[in-house]
């Protein structure tokens, strides 16, 4: 009896050593990193990510004075870089891949793996491992550390799925997607032209002294109130956080596409440091995925989606696609900023001396 009770003492010790030596994601475990060391519980530490794949892509990510950048010239998407700096403060190894599969693991890891360099604020290195696709039990991903004998299945607690993707070098998953971040009191003009219905364009400037100037058709002001001021002033806050849904660069049949496509509108911004910004913007096509396929939309002609729309920012190198709702309150129209509060910010009907039609 004795000896069963000190074979089981035994037992446990062992296999809290095991665990301990193995799968405690602890920095001062020189071994735990060596062999297991996913995990990296201090990410305000960080101070570079680089992550490249097996078709040669790579992204480096830098945090700076004024946040993250990536490949020294684009801001970073928070999404992105957050969700990656959770993933590595919680992904733990669940156990080591079994000696049968090691080879075909290692193989695979080596062909198709994402190569992860964690760098501190010191430039030192604080992890290398590679990550490859999941696990044959589809409970985990296999990784790799940088020198370990032993590629592991690591998981994320409570979440299921595959790692491998939040791993990413592709470009458009990591660029910030912000189109216009310009505070009220930066702006010195703005203007929008609608090229299926010029009459609606209308061009907003600040002076020296900030007082605003609304410009507009004069056959559309005729017979309106006089200038809202106090609506411009409201129109020029709709220009801080404004996003696009994402990047459409390098997609084969884009350039085509733009060249056939119809122009919605542009608009063009000047700041008081005399920085220009410029979009021109495009209906797209509709499609199956159109709500307004079986009902009209009262702004968008019936050949055009509801919900989206194509633009070209930063001096033309940049295709982007854009939500209909996050620009909504920038497409307002001339005649809005001509009419006493109260009538509405965006009125269904035009006034009775302009005949508006159902487009921009």
């Amino acid at each position: 009896m004795r000896k069963t009770i000190l074979y089981l003492v035994v037992l446990v010790i062992l296999a809290f050593g095991v665990y301990y030596f193995l799968f405690r994601s602890n920095d001062s475990n020189p071994y735990s990193i060596k062999e297991a060391g996913f995990t990296v519980k201090d990410t305000a530490a960080i101070g570079k990510l680089f992550i490249a794949t097996s078709d040669g892509t790579s992204v480096t990510v830098v945090r700076t004075d004024s946040g993250w950048v990536v490949n020294n010239t684009y801001k970073a998407l928070p999404s992105t870089l957050n969700l990656i700096l959770i993933t590595l403060t919680q992904q733990a190894p669940l156990y080591p891949v079994t000696k049968n599969a090691v080879d075909n693991v290692i193989k695979g890891l080596s062909t198709d793996g994402t190569k992860v360099e964690v760098y501190g604020k010191d430039g030192k290195k604080m992890r290398v491992f590679y990550v490859g696709g999941g696990a044959v039990n589809n409970t985990g991903t296999n990784m790799l550390i940088e020198g370990a004998q032993t590629p592991y299945v690591v998981q994320v607690p409570g979440f299921n799925g595959y790692l491998t993707s939040r791993y990413t070098a592709d470009m458009k998953y990591w660029r910030d997607r912000t189109v216009f971040n310009i505070p009220a009191e930066d702006i010195k003009s703005v203007a929008v032209h609608y090229a299926l219905k010029p009459v609606n364009s209308f061009e907003i400037i600040r002076d020296n002294n900030d007082s605003l100037t609304i410009k507009a058709d004069p056959a559309l002001t005729r017979g309106l109130d006089g200038p809202n001021t106090r609506r411009a002033k409201v129109y020029l806050k709709y220009f801080t956080n404004v996003n696009c849904e994402g990047y459409l660069n390098g997609l084969s049949d884009m350039d085509t596409t733009l060249k056939t496509a119809a122009k919605q509108s542009s608009i063009d911004i000047t700041d008081k440091r005399g920085q220009q910004h410029h979009m021109d913007i495009y209906w797209v096509a509709l499609n199956k995925r159109s709500k307004n396929i079986s009902e009209s939309s009262t702004d968008v002609p019936d050949d055009y989606d509801a919900d989206r729309l194509y633009a070209v920012i930063n001096n033309g190198k940049d295709t982007v696609m854009i939500q209909q709702y996050a620009f909504r309150n920038i497409f307002h129209k001339a005649y809005e900023f001509f009419q006493k509060d109260g009538t509405g910010a965006q009125p269904q009907e035009a006034p009775k001396n302009v005949m508006m039609h159902k487009d921009q």
